[in-house]
């Protein structure tokens, strides 16, 4: 099964995905590309592997992505090498995609496996106090940047399984856990 977490940028994605890894056995994650530089905290092969810009345009002229998109000015890609064998192998991945590419790869990989999409809100106000507490300390540019995408983001929750305010993070990881306990049963039972 892949899990696809998405929400503005603040809303929690990579902290429930941690929480997720830690809680539920045969739960991974797969590290996408980005062209972005590393950050405190960042982990090459863990949070993501980083390339630069052009090894990036070379990797997508070699079509080594399922999707790839410009965010916040830098290159973030979904690889292809190793999902399909984690899938098949029983794993299940959990990844924070943002919308577009979220509508992409439901496309792309709708026949080939289950997929189970969530979006995290958060109320404008409070993202922007996330913003600006964060540990990287983004700038105020890249703060407006991504308040600039809320709307658009927001928009976009029609493509989702399910949408969960994201206000409380123990209760929202156990509603996620919930959500794929009940989604491997029903594949279960659908095979």
């Amino acid at each position: 099964m892949f899990v696809i977490l998405s929400g503005v940028a603040g809303a929690g994605k990579d902290t429930i995905k941690k929480e997720l890894i830690k809680r539920m056995e045969n739960v991974e994650t797969l590290p996408s590309f980005t062209s972005r530089p590393k950050r405190d905290g960042d982990v090459e092969g863990g949070t993501y592997f980083f390339v630069s810009r052009e090894k990036f345009e070379e990797m997508i002229e070699n079509k080594e992505f399922y999707e790839y998109d410009v965010h916040h000015n830098h290159y973030y890609g979904f690889p292809k090498k190793s999902l399909k064998q984690k899938i098949d192998d029983g794993k299940i991945i959990v990844k924070d995609i943002d919308v577009n590419g979220t509508e992409h790869l439901l496309e792309l990989l709708k026949d080939d496996m289950k997929i189970v999409t969530i979006f995290l809100r958060v109320p404008k106000e409070e993202l922007k106090n996330r913003l600006k507490n964060r540990i990287d300390k983004p700038s105020p540019a890249e703060i407006m940047l991504r308040l600039n995408r809320f709307d658009y983001e927001e928009s976009r929750i029609n493509l989702y399984d399910y949408v969960l305010k994201n206000n409380d993070l123990e209760k929202t990881v156990q509603i996620i856990m919930t959500i794929i306990k009940y989604e491997q049963e029903l594949e279960k039972n659908q095979k």
